[in-house]
């Protein structure tokens, strides 16, 4: 009954959709090889909102046709488990949906002889795609690169005086702290699965660079100053994340501006799920997910009375993995207020998670240039 009340809700770009509650559910399907032609639909009598007269179906000698630009990662979650996922909506929308073979890209193609059939499958292929991508890895993410060559001096100085002063700590070692050609502020984090979503992503960053930039920033040049050192959570001596801050002022508040907008025009355009209404700014500069023995692996770590290993998904629901939280109770006494210079903000890349660029920083797929 709930589910009838108070419908799942789901933004797919600038549209909004109610998510109706199906008999079935399709959970972690395998693609299917075969494409068979369906058999005679029986009326389930389909009623989705109507609600995108821009969609783009063309009529032919037989009724109407519709073609999805989908990446081929995500037809298995369309087809479902034996294809049911796919036959379902097939026969409430008394359409066909047409998927290239597995290992070919191109366009899904849903054809019928009624175009709300058309409009209706349309809908609930979004749908499935909008939830698989959120289930997906980030590939892509929005970042401000801070490696000025004053703010690596300065953390490393920070991060040898941690070690030094802070040794026999719980938790604390070399390997969670972040390397220094990676030091970086993230607006936020996109799943792009083909080159057409990575060529998006790029002509939206030169929008942002068109109608944001100069608007904003009106030629004037930001160098915000990075000094203390927070935590993510509420007990200091359990702590897997520690970040450097940016230090208020006119610079601060204008970039907050620039990237609360840009992560907007990046929402309205389907490339980012806005979680928040604004930004939280931050260096991430000790994590424990970046932990390792000696030999350079990933270890989980023995639970003990005051370590918290703990199950997690990351930014995109990926494997459960065990992490050890480290004591910051002294670094934050110690270190609270350190300052790491301030940092002239130059760029805005569309980085690329699984890549390193020559100079150690992330792969840039393109940058936005600021004044």
């Amino acid at each position: 009954m709930m589910d009838v009340l108070r419908p799942q809700i789901i933004h797919i770009g600038d549209r909004c959709y109610r998510k109706n509650p199906s008999l079935h559910r399709d959970v972690e399907a395998d693609e299917e090889e075969d494409y068979n032609e369906p058999s005679e639909p029986v009326d389930c009598g389909w009623n989705d909102e109507i609600c995108d007269f821009r969609t783009p179906i063309e009529e032919t000698d037989s009724g109407f046709q519709l073609s999805l630009d989908i990446p081929s990662a995500l037809f298995k979650h369309i087809i479902g488990r034996k294809g049911e996922t796919r036959r379902r909506i097939e026969n409430e929308t008394r359409t066909q949906i047409r998927i290239p073979k597995s290992g070919q890209e191109g366009p899904i193609a849903i054809v019928g002889v009624d175009r709300k059939g058309i409009v209706s499958a349309k809908t609930r292929i979004d749908v499935i795609v909008s939830t698989a991508r959120q289930k997906e890895q980030f590939t892509h993410f929005l970042s401000i690169p801070v490696t000025s060559a004053k703010i690596i001096e300065n953390f490393l100085e920070f991060k040898d005086d941690v070690l030094r002063e802070c040794d026999g700590d719980r938790g604390i070692d070399s390997t969670i702290f972040q390397k220094q050609e990676k030091l970086h502020l993230t607006l936020g984090t996109l799943v792009l699965l083909s080159e057409a979503e990575v060529q998006q992503a790029l002509d939206v960053l030169q929008q942002c660079h068109e109608d944001l930039v100069g608007p904003i920033l009106k030629g004037q040049r930001l160098a915000p100053r990075i000094q203390g050192v927070e935590y993510m959570n509420d007990d200091p001596s359990c702590v897997d994340v520690l970040y450097a801050k940016l230090e208020p002022g006119e610079d601060l508040d204008k970039l907050q501006i620039l990237v609360d907008r840009i992560v907007e025009k990046f929402n309205i355009n389907g490339l980012i799920q806005q979680s928040y209404s604004s930004v939280k700014l931050h260096i991430t500069i000790m994590n424990t997910l970046m932990r390792r023995d000696p030999t350079g692996a990933a270890v989980p770590r023995p639970q003990d009375r005051r370590s918290r290993p703990n199950d997690y998904r990351d930014q995109r629901g990926s494997q459960n993995k065990e992490r050890e939280s480290f004591d910051a109770t002294s670094v934050l006494k110690k270190f609270g207020e350190f300052d790491f210079g301030e940092h002239p903000i130059r760029t805005i890349h569309l980085s690329q998670r699984q890549a390193v660029a020559k100079d150690g920083y992330y792969g840039c797929a393109g940058s936005l240039l600021l004044p």
